[in-house]
């Protein structure tokens, strides 16, 4: 490693970590102000950052960028202003009879300093949403954003810094090694969100140091549809679902598994869909380009190695852009040893799978890894609960595609390969936080019956206790 950066990184955390034994248990007010900085920073400058990141991209999508990556901090901001006085307080908590009159407390409190390490497909939100979790908590933060993203980078790097003293919040910018330093860092929590691989590489940096982490990693994510979905309501939410930010988001559906009857009808309804939306797609403002030629080549990849080993694929437009935006395209007619169906595929590229009862579609998902998220389309409620209650999945939207990503009254987070940890709403600050339990003890206490010389009446107790507990 080189040793400059090593002492820079250094430096900066030790500087945050001095302002954080300074100030251990931020208030309310102090929280409130952070939060709403970050708030304030993100509607001020929506526009420049939308800009930013089409810049990077290639093209994106101004409203995608706009709802996704920016209406999302805000709102979550604001979530976390309204409900960090009940978060922040010290939560009683239930005594077992035989402590009485004895009694528990829960106390939050912040870890110190914080690291974060974002990916690029949303470049903005992955990096702020975990951020205002954390300074919700009351700890110091630390971000490496993506190199992929250099404009976006460099602008929320001074953002950041006109807005927050450098040991309240700061970017580190630059290229891998950067990164692979800033995971080696002493951080009191080390949150990252990417690929499965690079996650596992991140979990055994942190390791070293027994630092705790939180992953936010991928996987492929499935959409079931069942025998008695609307098709046209189905196949209009999943193109949505897929082709947001053309396909380049961790909880869009990878492939789809649909009754064999219905994958005729499925796939030209998710082609008229398609075209609904994006009537064309060179040139098309809403439709986003794929983040770099190496991206871009790995998905056309795919396409030559489905269609060399016998797969049907299905264009929804008869063009060739000019620039990176892909067309998107169904894949009929797939087998397992095709790459599409091994990795994560990460862009506008949909197999459609066919099942007979649906008892295949189950056991094809649990047969991989426990998915990011699990998509289920249908009318049937026993049906339905069949499903959820057979497979495991960090999270499900029914009858649509993504939206259970942007509850902020419910947990999002992955399962197996596709992550550890949770965040968004209370459950980003319980992240963020130490919940320490403190047993209250009275001066007059029966356990001190319990202490030494043990004999007949240490016995009777315990068998007492053994009955009423």
């Amino acid at each position: 490693m080189d040793q400059a950066l090593h002492e820079r990184l250094h430096l900066i955390l030790e500087q945050q970590r001095a302002a954080f034994d300074r100030e251990r248990l931020p208030s309310l007010a102090q929280r409130r102000d952070r939060l709403e900085r970050l708030r304030r920073m993100t509607a001020t400058h929506a526009q420049d950052l939308a800009e930013a990141m089409s810049r990077d991209f290639g093209h994106r999508s101004r409203h995608e960028s706009l709802l996704a990556d920016l209406f999302t901090v805000e709102s979550g901001a604001r979530h976390a202003i309204r409900h960090l006085k009940r978060w922040m307080a010290v939560r009683r908590a239930p005594t077992a009879l035989h402590f009485l009159p004895a009694s528990n407390r829960l106390m939050p409190q912040p870890l110190g300093v914080v690291g974060i390490v974002a990916p690029w497909n949303y470049p903005y939100y992955l990096a702020m949403a975990p951020a205002l979790a954390a300074l919700a908590a009351g700890n110091r933060v630390m971000i490496k954003p993506s190199e992929l993203t250099p404009a976006t980078s460099a602008l929320m790097a001074r953002l950041v810094a006109e807005h927050f003293a450098p040991d309240e919040m700061t970017v580190v910018t630059g290229d891998a090694e950067v990164g692979k330093a800033f995971t080696h860092l002493p951080f009191d929590h080390l949150f990252f969100t990417g690929s499965t691989p690079v996650g596992r590489l991140v979990a055994q940096a942190a390791a070293q140091r027994l630092t705790p982490v939180t992953l936010e990693l991928g996987g492929k994510s499935p959409a079931i549809v069942d025998r008695s979905a609307d098709l046209a309501l189905a196949a209009e939410r999943i193109a949505f679902g897929k082709l947001l930010n053309a396909g380049q988001t961790c909880v869009a559906p990878d492939y789809v598994l649909a009754p064999k009857e219905l994958v005729q009808p499925l796939a030209d309804a998710i082609v008229a869909a398609v075209r609904r939306f994006y009537p064309r797609i060179d040139g098309n403002p809403d439709y986003t380009a794929i983040v770099s030629p190496r991206h871009h080549a790995r998905l056309r990849g795919l396409l030559d190695d489905a269609r060399a080993r016998g797969a049907t694929l299905r264009p929804t437009h008869d063009e060739a852009p000019a620039d990176r935006r892909l067309v998107p395209t169904l894949l009929l007619g797939t087998t397992p040893d095709m790459t599409v169906m091994r990795e994560e595929i990460f862009g506008p590229l949909l197999p459609i799978v066919p099942y007979g009862h649906v008892s295949e579609a189950i056991a094809q998902v649990n047969a991989g890894d426990r998915p990011l998220a699990l998509y289920w389309f249908g009318e049937d409620r026993a049906a339905r609960e069949d499903v959820l209650a057979r497979t495991v999945a960090g999270g499900v939207t029914v009858n649509d595609c993504i939206w259970h990503l942007g509850q902020e009254e419910q947990p999002f987070g992955g399962v197996g390969a596709s992550g550890m940890g949770a965040y968004h709403g209370v459950w980003g600050f319980n992240t963020f936080s130490k919940l320490k339990p403190v047993f209250l003890q009275t001066r007059f206490a029966g356990t001190r019956l319990f202490h030494p010389p043990y004999g007949r009446t240490f016995d009777r107790l315990l068998g007492l206790l053994k009955k009423i507990t």
